[in-house]
C-alpha cells in the first residue's frame, strides 16, 4: 500500500504522509525518517512513539507530524489516547486537540 501525502505545506516544507501499512505517520527529512506510529483499537488511535533523529531535533518535526495525526483522527471520528509522553506534552499545549481524548482519560500532569 502507497503511503498517502497529507500535506506539502509545513514547517520547513516537510512533507507528513499517512502510511497506513505501517500505522504511522511519516516524514522524510534530509533523507531520516521521523515517526509517529499509532495502533487503531475500536475507533481510538493510541500513538505510542515518536521519533525523530537526534541531528534534526528542535526544528518543530515531531509537532508537525503529531499535528497532521490528530487532524486525521478528527477528520475520522477518531478518538485519540496519547501513550507517548511527547505527544501527552503536545496535547497539554494545545488544549483544542483535547476534545480528541476518549471519555475518562487524562493527560495527568
Amino acid at each position: 500500500m502507497q503511503a498517502i501525502v497529507l500535506s506539502r505545506q509545513s514547517v520547513e516544507g516537510i512533507e507528513v504522509r499517512h502510511n497506513e501499512a505501517a500505522s504511522r505517520f511519516e516524514a522524510e527529512v534530509e533523507g531520516r525518517l521521523c515517526v509517529a506510529n499509532y495502533r487503531l483499537v475500536d475507533g481510538v488511535m493510541r500513538i505510542h512513539h515518536t521519533e525523530v533523529p537526534p541531528r534534526l531535533e528542535g526544528r518543530g518535526i515531531a509537532g508537525r507530524i503529531v499535528s497532521e495525526a490528530l487532524a486525521y483522527a478528527e477528520a475520522h471520528g477518531l478518538a485519540v489516547e496519547p501513550w507517548c509522553s511527547f505527544v501527552r506534552n503536545y496535547m497539554r499545549q494545545h488544549p483544542d486537540t483535547q476534545k480528541l481524548l476518549p471519555a475518562g482519560f487524562t493527560l495527568g500532569r
